[in-house]
């Protein structure tokens, strides 16, 4: 009987991708978040330079956090 992997996600040069579908499930939190806090950030502030000011550190911030959780998880 072959071994069942219990990697997340696999590297792929300096990135990773989901490797199982606790990889892909992870990624429904974190399109959630960048959705949201788009859409609430233009409702409080309106579309202008100030929004994206506060959209982008948000969002690399989520990108950095899902690495993390990736990188951890690839173990």
């Amino acid at each position: 009987m072959a071994k069942k992997s219990t990697k997340w996600f696999k590297k792929v040069r300096g990135s990773y991708i989901p490797n199982s579908w606790q990889g892909w499930l992870s990624y429904v939190p974190y399109v959630g978040y960048m959705v949201v806090s788009y859409i609430y950030v233009m409702s409080v502030v309106g579309y202008n330079l100030l929004s994206l000011l506060i959209i982008i550190p948000n969002w690399v911030a989520a990108a950095a956090v899902m690495t993390w959780l990736a990188s951890s998880r690839s173990k």
